[in-house]
């Protein structure tokens, strides 16, 4: 089988959407299908082969009402990939794929929704999804949360996945028993800047409180006159091995630290980033607030209750353990009506 992923950004950028392609992609080799990826990628990488997965890289285009066009025009020129594909599957960029839709409407399409774009939703984002699902012939939504905000119907859900094998080898020493980790984009959606402030609290009540920050974005340099921050880095696992808590709110930043027995301490500053959170099979697990003051309050009652901590460690811990790229890749081919091979 051949199957022609189109996603706005891949490997070697980091990122939810990156990894979670290349995943499945490297899954999908493992069981004899072909790859294929067109990205807009904004690396300079231009290794057309990666590990036996076809790279496709469209020049970046300007945003603006252009694009749009820019991108179809580009993707005509390679309009036999799609040919060749016996599978499409977009990564929340169905609009790259709607004029072939028509020119091909018995080729088998695909979508899956990553996320939510920005708060508030704006009407245009609810109407080019819900054209994306109708034209897809099925969809995988990374979050129940997407029908009440955005009206789809879903026809999988999920919550992304780790590795099993790190799993096992993480070994669980922590630095510093009064120390959190935060990884992820330093930007508005991953919530860093309430971390920021409950940090800043927390110094003053435990000055020896070590926080690390782990990641790349617009907030950059204004957080690094207030803590260490490091880029991002590949492999979050040893990093989250050696602090006490997981100040990430973003699924896969989430499930990396259940894998590596952290408690997660999520925030949110808009109700569908607390649907996001609440809605979720794991929220039972995990710290959620929307007040820094109250974040502190509860940093500060785990560190007075260790085996508070250690009964929501182990039940997270628990439920990662299956949810494997092994599994999301299952789910997959389920969705194509494809038998595992």
């Amino acid at each position: 089988m051949n199957v022609l992923f189109l996603t706005r950004r891949f490997y070697p950028d980091i990122g939810g959407v990156e990894r979670h392609v290349l995943e499945i992609s490297k899954r999908l080799l493992l069981q004899g299908h072909t790859v294929t990826v067109i990205t807009e990628s904004q690396n300079p990488l231009k290794k057309k082969h990666l590990n036996g997965i076809t790279v496709f890289r469209m020049p970046v285009m300007k945003e603006g009402e252009k694009k749009k066009f820019l991108i179809w025009k580009w993707l005509m020129g390679k309009r036999n990939l799609i040919q060749q594909a016996d599978i499409i599957h977009c990564h929340d960029v169905f609009y790259w794929y709607l004029p072939f839709r028509f020119l091909y409407p018995k080729k088998p399409v695909y979508t899956t929704f990553h996320g939510y774009e920005s708060y508030p939703i704006k009407k245009k984002a609810i109407v080019v999804r819900k054209i994306s699902e109708k034209l897809s012939w099925g969809n995988i939504c990374i979050g129940d949360f997407m029908k009440k905000w955005y009206g789809t119907n879903p026809t999988l859900v999920s919550y992304g996945a780790v590795e099993t094998q790190k799993i096992k080898d993480v070994r669980f020493k922590i630095k510093d028993s009064k120390s959190a980790l935060f990884f992820g984009r330093l930007d508005e959606q991953t919530g860093i800047m309430q971390y920021m402030k409950a940090i800043e609290i927390i110094k003053n009540k435990f000055p020896q409180f070590n926080f690390l920050v782990i990641g790349d974005g617009k907030y950059k340099k204004n957080i690094e006159k207030k803590t260490k921050v490091l880029g991002f880095q590949k492999d979050p696992e040893r990093y989250f091995a050696q602090y006490r808590f997981a100040f990430v709110s973003r699924y896969l930043s989430i499930l990396e630290a259940f894998a590596a027995k952290r408690l997660v301490f999520a925030v949110y500053d808009n109700p569908v980033k607390e649907d996001y959170l609440n809605m979720s099979p794991f929220a039972s697990f995990i710290i959620i607030e929307n007040d820094p003051q109250m974040l502190v309050q509860r940093v500060q009652e785990c560190i007075n209750n260790p085996s508070l901590e250690k009964k929501m460690i182990d039940e997270a811990y628990h439920w990662v353990q299956k949810q494997t790229w092994e599994k999301m890749t299952k789910l997959y081919l389920t969705l194509w009506k494809i038998s595992e091979k």
